[in-house]
């Protein structure tokens, strides 16, 4: 094995010397973004491997370029696993990121011009689900629906209103700041209605579906789209799963549509997550990493916090400040000094702006990768409290000190293997 450290540090210790205190970010800090996770050391070292150097346009077996016989190996076995692991049709593992998968699945079924309903970015929606400054936004004649602003839920019925109005040729279904299930045949029974094509994106709740603990949105969606990291615990990146019959046009917008070469290190990392995803132990952590958030939302409220839609059923909540007098933008700022890393968010019909927010978004994947349960989560609800309560220099300093002590006690990466980590971060 190459000695990748002893190279990075001689050839550019400024690199080095950030990843260095990158992974003393990661190691002590409470990583509370419900969109990032911490890949495991199988994953990481393959991405730190010498299929990074080889070009390979195309698809398994069918390639412009010759010397592909093995990626096309590695390429296939993501293909397969990710196909047992959903139960899917068709499979394309060669998106760079979740955005560029939904910009792949979008276009193979509708032309530039076209309509695409979505949930609204402010009322929990993702960038790509329609927002003007995004290119689905720009691309697409954009819509949006929302949810109740009492109940902080998707109202099914509100939905079936606007598509009627709107007549989508894309009806999209997934967020990135919602924390209940959505039901997907009522989804696709709108879809049908107006004649749309639905297409799912679970980039966050992925891994869930993959445990079998929250449902699948493939039997009901034409398409649907994910990144491997989040709830999957993968290298950063997206697949796209389909059906049969779209299989083809799906392929052409990934290559040579919206991508050249994929990324076949990456590609073999998306392998190692997707084959860890169809073990026991992955079910195991995805249960708890619902009993995780479950907890910390209803320690949070019992703290005085009001929690959109009044809890979860997912990996994640949102948490509405104002009952607190704290903007999202405060309260992010606070708990960094904490070593507790959330982001503002909006919440549905926020009074601030995308920039300040009413909310912060709080997720548990990560914290729950390195081994918190229910009372570790009891202690987090008490750090976030203390902090946004005292907000004084001297508190938030002892909190700190208190952060780090508790992530001791669940290292992330160990003494002896942490260099290997920090030269595999590359």
């Amino acid at each position: 094995m190459i000695d990748r450290r002893a190279h990075l540090a001689q050839a550019d210790p400024a690199v080095y010397a950030l990843i260095l205190r990158e992974v003393e970010r990661q190691e002590h800090g409470l990583e509370l973004i419900a969109s990032e996770n911490f890949a495991t050391m199988a994953v990481m070292e393959a991405m730190g491997t010498a299929l990074t150097n080889k070009y390979a346009e195309g698809l398994p077996r069918k390639r412009y370029y010759g010397g592909c016989e093995v990626v096309d190996e590695v390429e296939q076995l993501a293909i397969d696993r990710a196909k047992a692991l959903f139960k899917a049709e068709h499979v394309n593992v060669q998106p760079h990121s979740g955005a560029q998968a939904n910009m792949a699945a979008y276009l193979a079924v509708a032309k530039p011009g076209d309509t695409l309903l979505g949930l609204a970015l402010s009322h929990g929606g993702h960038l790509t689900h329609g927002s003007p400054v995004n290119f689905s936004g720009t691309l697409f004649r954009a819509t949006s629906y929302g949810v109740r602003e009492d109940t902080g839920r998707i109202e099914y019925d509100q939905v079936r209103e606007v598509a009627r109005r709107e007549r989508p040729r894309i009806l999209v279904g997934g967020a990135s700041a919602y924390a209940r299930v959505i039901d997907f045949a009522a989804l696709r029974s709108i879809a049908d209605e107006v004649g749309a094509i639905f297409v799912v994106d679970m980039a966050h709740f992925a891994g869930l579906v993959a445990a079998g603990i929250h449902p699948s949105p493939v039997p009901h969606a034409q398409i649907v789209t994910t990144t491997t990291h989040k709830t999957l615990r993968g290298p950063r990146g997206g697949l796209i799963l389909c059906q049969e019959q779209y299989g083809k046009d799906v392929d052409k917008q990934v290559f040579p549509g919206i991508q050249g070469g994929p990324l076949e290190h990456v590609i073999a990392a998306k392998a190692v997550a997707l084959g860890e995803a169809l073990t026991p132990a992955f079910k195991q952590y995805a249960i708890q990493v619902v009993k995780n958030a479950q907890t910390l939302a209803a320690a949070l409220m019992e703290r005085g916090y009001a929690i959109v839609s009044g809890g979860t059923d997912t990996h994640l909540m949102l948490v509405d400040l104002r009952p607190k007098g704290l903007t999202g933008k405060e309260a992010q700022a606070l708990l960094d000094r904490a070593a507790i890393t959330v982001n503002k968010n909006t919440i549905p019909g926020d009074p601030q702006s995308p920039f300040v927010t009413s909310g912060v978004r709080i997720g548990t994947p990560a914290v729950t990768t390195r081994g918190f349960a229910e009372p570790e989560m009891e202690k987090v609800a008490d750090f976030i409290d203390t902090v946004l309560t005292r907000k004084d220099d001297a508190t938030i300093a002892r909190v700190k000190a208190e952060v780090r002590e508790l992530t001791e006690q669940f290292p992330l990466y160990a003494a002896p293997v942490r260099h290997a980590v920090e030269a595999r971060h590359v």
